[in-house]
């Protein structure tokens, strides 16, 4: 009878082993050496569960049972975590979605360890969804605050370039009282937004006293409430030519456009900037072709733009402080009210009681701007007056309210647009949108309408 068994048993096998053969040979011309491998295993850990019921358990076969038993789920769980190769799109569908992958064929019910890292392949990824506030958070601290390190060498720089354009003035023009050029601007206030923004360096003219009074715009031929002219008196006793500043009159006033020339011609062409930037260790060139007075600073650290003011200061601390600007028109050689100094200032004092917040929303609007070609309009003096506004009339300035707070300003811009009308805080007669034409309006106020419906859009 066991021979009988033995012998059933040969030839089921070498029927079940020839039907392998067929199956494999076909399969891999149908399904490739990856597919017939696949179907190799499974057939194979088949055979050995179907072997395993039918034949008689002999007492040396009793102890292996778990071993066989232990390879069977091994090739079992070697088949079900084997990959399944995706079909790959075609080139003409990669732009469009792809849709999930089908789910791999039924494995064995029950539960099964898969261990910690099936796990983690199975469990879905949570959405991130942010707030306004933390996206506006985030913007700042990727697109508006400058790290410490490059704020101190732009600091260092503009300081040197500073003394080395002292030295070459007072070698060049020796008879002309130039003041101790003093760096400034935003950069030295803490309202730098981004590294883009341009550094001061401020050339001041010494003037006599009691030769040189100041006459506002408005009571000018060209009736201009943002400038001032820069008169020359005392000519009965002090005749022409007894102050060396007496050649940049014109019409017994001092010419801001002449003294803008002389200064553009020394810089551009008699300035050894190569030679200073080799001492610096950076690259400095003037740029020609801007009609104020602008050096381009190449460091390996940073870049940076470094803006030559000529300005005329008052006798007294009410007095205005006055810049040589390329004005247009009757304007031409009169010089414009810097109000940057005491708006900062204003800024400083209300931010006292709280921690800033007035100044970093201010340099939020700054890098905002800056960034949205058609919000590039919208410059430091218009954005100042909006949080000069906000500030002493809203009562909460904490972080946890910048969100609103900016919200605000472009809320209170768009109304501004509608009536074409900003005036400034320091001076209410003079419109800081009254030199946009309605055409710069009407696309400032859709680009802010539409921002203020999906402020996401301005980040």
């Amino acid at each position: 009878m066991a021979e009988f068994s033995q012998k059933r048993g040969k030839q089921r096998d070498e029927v079940l082993g020839s039907t392998v053969d067929f199956l494999l040979a076909n399969a891999r011309l149908v399904l490739g050496v990856g597919g017939a491998a696949v179907l190799g295993i499974a057939t194979l850990a088949v055979k050995r569960l179907i072997d395993r019921a039918t034949s008689p358990r002999d007492e040396d076969d009793a102890k292996g049972d778990t071993t066989r038993l232990e390879e069977s789920w091994k090739e079992l769980n070697l088949l079900t975590a084997t990959p399944r190769q995706q079909p790959r799109p075609p080139p003409a569908a990669l732009s469009q979605p792809v849709s999930p992958p089908d789910p791999s064929p039924a494995a064995p019910e029950g539960p099964t360890d898969t261990g910690p890292e099936m796990s983690l392949q199975l469990s879905s990824p949570v959405p991130l969804c942010l707030t306004f506030q933390e996206k506006l958070l985030a913007f700042e601290q990727t697109h508006v605050t400058i790290p410490a390190a490059h704020v101190a060498l732009a600091k260092q720089l503009t300081g040197d370039i500073g003394l080395e354009l002292q030295a070459y003035l007072r070698n060049k023009f020796p008879e002309l009282p130039f003041g101790a050029l003093v760096p400034g601007g935003p950069l030295y206030d803490g309202l730098q937004a981004g590294a883009a923004e341009r550094v001061h360096i401020l050339v001041p003219l010494v003037l006599e006293a009691g030769l040189w009074s100041l006459v506002p715009g408005a009571d000018t031929v060209a009736r201009d409430p943002r400038c001032w002219a820069v008169r020359r008196t005392q000519l009965e006793f002090r005749p022409r030519g007894s102050s060396p500043w007496d050649r940049f009159l014109v019409g017994g006033y001092l010419s801001s456009r002449v003294l803008l020339e002389l200064l553009r011609k020394a810089l551009a062409s008699c300035v050894n900037w190569p030679a200073i930037g080799s001492l610096l260790g950076c690259l400095i060139r003037p740029s020609v072709a801007a009609e104020e007075l602008l050096l381009d600073v190449q460091h390996e650290r940073l870049e940076l733009t470094v803006a030559v003011l000529l300005v005329v200061a008052g006798a007294g601390p009410e007095d205005p402080l006055l810049l040589a600007w390329p004005l247009e028109g009757l304007a031409g050689n009169l010089w414009l009210q810097d109000l940057y100094p005491a708006e900062a200032a204003r800024l400083r004092v209300l931010d006292e009681r709280d921690a800033g917040m007035r100044r970093r929303l201010l340099r939020l609007l700054c890098g905002v701007c800056r960034r949205h070609p058609s919000l590039r309009r919208l410059d430091r003096r218009h954005l100042t007056q909006v949080v000069l506004r906000l500030g002493e009339h809203e009562a909460d300035w904490a972080e946890a309210a910048l969100g609103a707070r900016f919200l605000q300003a472009l809320e209170a811009l768009i109304d501004s647009l509608e009536r074409a009308s900003l005036p400034c805080q320091l001076n209410p007669s003079v419109n800081l949108f009254g030199s946009l034409r309605d055409e710069e309006i009407d696309a400032l106020g859709f680009a802010l309408f539409c921002g203020l419906q999906a402020p996401e859009w301005l980040l």
